[in-house]
């Protein structure tokens, strides 16, 4: 196989022990004489599968022993609709949610949320491009609000919060931490839910990880689908409805990889290292912009632009031919985006800080 360095977004690029253990297992796991796919979610085996999975993340993260890991389905846009129908009966109807709007994801999630209750943008970056965190001084929030709901990341944008979003006293903070969760180590108690799709970060598309805080798990709405409702996940260990049985299996894999190389804070240390090489050739310039101001710059997703933007595809053909793939930018910003996260070797940043150095000298 030609080597390929893979910068997408997500579905993302996974480790290549993990995809090779997988390969080796695929038509017989552990001697079962069956594939992963093919099991029951309720046999013994898969159980053993889903249990130490859990347990793995578990200690990956230093989740507290009262907060519960959900196996979910439905993303990151699915969990956007769920989680109003999960908290909103904490308050009493006109329930208002707390929103800081720092990028696209958090966007959506205001919009979703809308649907369900009176929404307050405690704060905004768009006037300035959503290029940077606002300051949590300058927030404006509501005492008594369902939640305030915050994206950690946002992979489209490329603004990551350097801080711990704080709301007032009773109020839970819920992170969308889709496209940074493990590659930095955070302090769960801080937070009352946290979401991630897997596809990021983690493993393939499909499964989406939801760690809440057990006091949490009881204030769905009416509405609120049963398979959906977290209290009824929870009771049922994630197997109420069928799981993303094979998703799991995956995600598995990358959890006890990364204990193996160290856990979350030696990650951490990987993708620091990995950030500072890629910044530091982009700024070297001014033929490459990032617009994020440096104190809100994501280590795991970042835009870049050319200065001279009718050179695009031209940057696009070259990277490809020297197997960088997926550099393009999101359809709404333009530009040029690398995603870097824990699976992406140190090795793919130099190749693409190499041709970076290339393409701006020709």
């Amino acid at each position: 196989m030609t080597q390929i360095f893979n910068f997408s977004a997500g579905p993302a690029v996974l480790p290549k022990e993990v995809l090779q253990q997988a390969a080796s297992e695929m038509l017989d796991w552990h001697g079962s004489g069956m594939s992963v796919m093919e099991m029951s979610h309720r046999g013994p085996e898969f159980i053993a599968i889903y249990k130490q999975a859990e347990a793995d993340l578990r200690e990956l993260l230093a989740v507290p022993d009262n907060y519960r890991i959900l196996f979910m389905q439905g993303g990151g846009l699915g969990q956007n609709a769920v989680i109003p129908l999960n908290l909103l009966g904490r308050v009493r109807e006109p329930a208002t949610i707390d929103f800081v709007h720092t990028g696209s994801w958090s966007g959506k999630s205001i919009k979703e949320a809308a649907r369900y209750a009176q929404v307050n943008v405690a704060a905004s970056s768009q006037a300035e491009g959503f290029t940077c965190v606002p300051p949590q001084d300058a927030w404006k929030l509501t005492d008594g609000a369902a939640y305030l709901h915050v994206c950690t990341n946002e992979t489209i944008d490329g603004v990551e919060y350097n801080f711990v979003p704080q709301a007032p006293s009773g109020v839970p903070v819920v992170a969308d931490m889709s496209s940074h969760i493990l590659s930095r180590v955070i302090d769960v108690s801080q937070y009352g839910v946290i979401f991630a799709g897997a596809q990021k970060n983690i493993g393939p598309a499909g499964l989406t990880l939801v760690i809440v805080r057990e006091d949490l798990l009881d204030y769905a709405l009416p509405i609120c689908p049963s398979a959906f409702h977290w209290k009824n996940v929870a009771e049922h260990e994630s197997m109420f409805n069928t799981p993303p049985t094979y998703a799991i299996y995956i995600a598995g894999l990358v959890f006890a990889q990364l204990k193996a190389q160290g856990g979350v804070a030696a990650m951490e240390a990987r993708n620091i290292e990995k950030a500072r090489l890629l910044y530091g050739a982009l700024d070297a310039d001014d033929f490459y912009s990032n617009r994020v101001h440096v104190s809100c710059r994501s280590r795991m997703n970042i835009p870049f632009y050319l200065r001279d933007e009718s050179l695009n595809e031209a940057f696009l053909a070259g990277a490809k031919a020297r197997g960088l793939l997926q550099l393009k930018g999101h359809k709404s910003v333009g530009g040029m985006r690398a995603s870097i996260y824990n699976a992406m070797p140190i090795e793919g940043v130099q190749a693409l800080v190499g041709y970076l150095n290339e393409f701006a000298g020709r």
